[in-house]
């Protein structure tokens, strides 16, 4: 694993996307919660950067002429999830984005070069739009890349592995067992 300052980068984990009343609903995003909030409690106290990142499109959004309306600013689509709210008396920092990329017309690479972090660790949903955007434009601002399979998810298994095949190419797959135990090695613990 290459790098020596990571951020856990949370991607999408909002009410238009995960529960039974979610506009664009990625089931197996449900399934992935608990490894996010395992990641989340481990990164905190690992001194790991937090990000969530949250869709925020504006009402009439380009977005919605290829897909359906969803997470609108200020709307309750857009807040994320009650079990993965953001905490930011503990450090993490919310990327607010209107496209698929985390990257693309927001202040991450700025936030990041601030922060002195050179690798992002990507969780969240879908794995094969949103999350795979986000590091490919990571590695395109020259960050090493990391995905955390279980706690990653698509809408079906096979746009879930597509994205991780495609991830895999330029950045490194990690379970989240593997992601702990070598950042405890890296970190001597």
């Amino acid at each position: 694993m290459r790098g020596n300052k990571h951020a856990l980068v949370i991607i999408d984990m909002l009410n238009d996307f995960i529960g039974e009343k979610a506009t664009l609903r990625c089931e197996n995003g449900e399934k992935i919660v608990s490894k996010i909030r395992e990641l989340i409690d481990f990164c905190h106290e690992n001194d790991i950067q937090v990000i969530h990142v949250q869709e925020w499109h504006r009402k009439n959004d380009a977005d919605f002429r290829v897909r359906p309306v969803h997470a609108i600013r200020g709307t309750w689509g857009a807040d994320f999830i009650p079990e993965l709210q953001p905490e930011e008396d503990k450090g993490d920092y919310i990327i607010q984005k209107r496209r698929h990329s985390a990257f693309s017309y927001t202040d991450m690479d700025l936030f990041l070069r601030e922060e002195g972090i050179d690798t992002v660790v990507l969780t969240g949903v879908w794995t094969n739009v949103c999350v795979r955007s986000t590091g490919s434009d990571a590695l395109y601002h020259g960050y090493n890349v990391i995905a955390i399979s279980d706690a990653c998810a698509s809408q079906t298994n096979d746009m879930h592995e597509s994205g991780l095949r495609d991830i895999g190419i330029f950045g490194e797959v990690f379970s989240t067992e593997e992601y702990k135990k070598l950042m405890l090695e890296k970190i001597g613990k």
